[in-house]
């Protein structure tokens, strides 16, 4: 299988050149890691690793753009330690990505920052939702028309444990394999979505599909068996970023973690046409948004 990780090492958060290959092999859907780039916790937040300060109704804690924060268990000095932690990774995440990739810089879209202190291993969930289960990401209720989900990820285990990820086959593969499974799109349902306010806006056709690749993938234990694939281990103090909606991945083993999730538009890439929009639109022949 070509190789879907390009290890990285550079230092510092603050890169001072970018790479025309790092950019291609990002948007080629591949993981760029980042062994050396720690993500330094402040001694007073070390209280802070533990799964206690998550809310036990909430699957995460997370910080949206306007700075309120959702998900916490604890009183307003935790509350407002987290804050402090997951907004200083925020900066250093959204300055990574437009120092590594400057023509992004002023058409992100900010989604919420998540910490996540729960062990990965405990979770209990629905085929559906199981991130253990190789998958590209894909909003049910959120349809985004083609819109890129870039992430920034960062391992900040005290004890050393990486977060051990499943890293599979490119995105082409991937939806030449399961586009001719794919139910066909019908516009009347999606107006009915919407209407129920099952989904925030129309689902478009590409929404559709990315849905079915998405199911598709986690609903085949077979495939998840036999799909070429490698084993990461991202090591405690690293970084790693990807588009995950083109990278197909799952998440096996690991605890706390910090995640920003950034947005933006395939016509914004610097090669729109290796953009998961680009390439279903050519394997179906027709105009997908």
């Amino acid at each position: 299988m070509e190789q879907q990780i390009i290890e990285i090492p550079l230092p510092s958060w603050e890169p001072t050149a970018s790479s025309p290959e790092w950019i291609a092999a990002l948007e080629a859907g591949k993981i760029l890691y980042f062994p050396n780039m720690a993500f330094a916790l402040l001694p007073s937040e070390r209280v802070l690793l533990t799964p206690k300060v998550r809310d036990p109704k909430a699957r995460n804690i997370s910080l949206d753009a306007h700075g309120h924060l959702k998900g916490v268990a604890g009183d307003a000095a935790t509350q407002l330690a987290l804050a402090l932690m997951i907004g200083r990774f925020r900066t250093q995440a959204e300055g990574l990505i437009e120092a590594l990739f400057p023509q992004y810089k002023g058409h992100l879209r900010m989604a919420p920052t998540s910490y996540r202190p729960m062990q990965v291993e405990s979770r209990t969930q629905s085929w559906r939702a199981d991130d253990k289960r190789l998958h590209v990401d894909a909003f049910p209720s959120r349809p985004n028309y083609g819109e890129r989900i870039l992430r920034v990820f960062a391992n900040i285990n005290p004890n050393g444990e990486p977060r051990v990820w499943r890293v599979g086959e490119p995105f082409e593969t991937v939806a030449l394999q399961f586009l001719p499974r794919a139910k066909p799109y019908k516009r009347w349902q999606a107006k009915m979505l919407a209407a129920l306010k099952i989904t925030k806006s129309l689902r478009s056709e590409y929404d559709h599909l990315m849905l079915q690749l998405h199911d598709g993938m986690k609903s085949d234990a077979e495939y998840q068996a036999r799909a070429q694939q490698v084993r990461m281990p991202f090591a405690a103090g690293s970084v790693w970023v990807c588009f995950s909606d083109q990278a197909s991945h799952a998440v096996m083993s690991g605890q706390y973690m910090l995640e920003q999730t950034l947005h933006l538009a395939a016509d914004k890439q610097y090669n729109p046409l290796a953009s998961p929009l680009a390439i279903l639109t050519r394997l179906c022949g027709r105009p997908l948004i």
